[in-house]
């Protein structure tokens, strides 16, 4: 019985990705694909970013990119979930700032 309260997907608490998942789906569609575009330019900002600081380390298809990003994620999982989660909590405040 205690387990019930334990989910982090609870109805009543749930994570900050379901809670964003669901700010997306019920709120401003303006304002949503707003936020989405933003987040969009700024992971690509930051990929041309690591690009032009590691010099010629990665190819023009991406692989490399994608292989140096899934190492980086594996040795730091933890710190990789816990910023994901204050993401994931600022773009739903954003939305739900922009859509009052």
């Amino acid at each position: 019985m205690y387990g019930l309260f334990d989910d982090e997907d609870d109805l009543l608490t749930g994570s900050p990705k379901s809670k964003l998942m669901d700010v997306i789906f019920n709120a401003n569609n303006d304002v949503v694909r707003y936020e989405i575009e933003k987040f969009i330019d700024r992971a690509a900002a930051m990929e041309m970013m690591m690009r032009e600081r590691c010099g010629d380390k990665f190819s023009d298809d991406g692989d490399e990119v994608e292989k140096e990003i899934r190492a980086y994620t594996l040795s730091r999982r933890d710190e990789v979930d816990d910023f994901a989660k204050n993401l994931y909590i600022e773009m739903m405040g954003a939305i739900l700032t922009k859509s009052e």
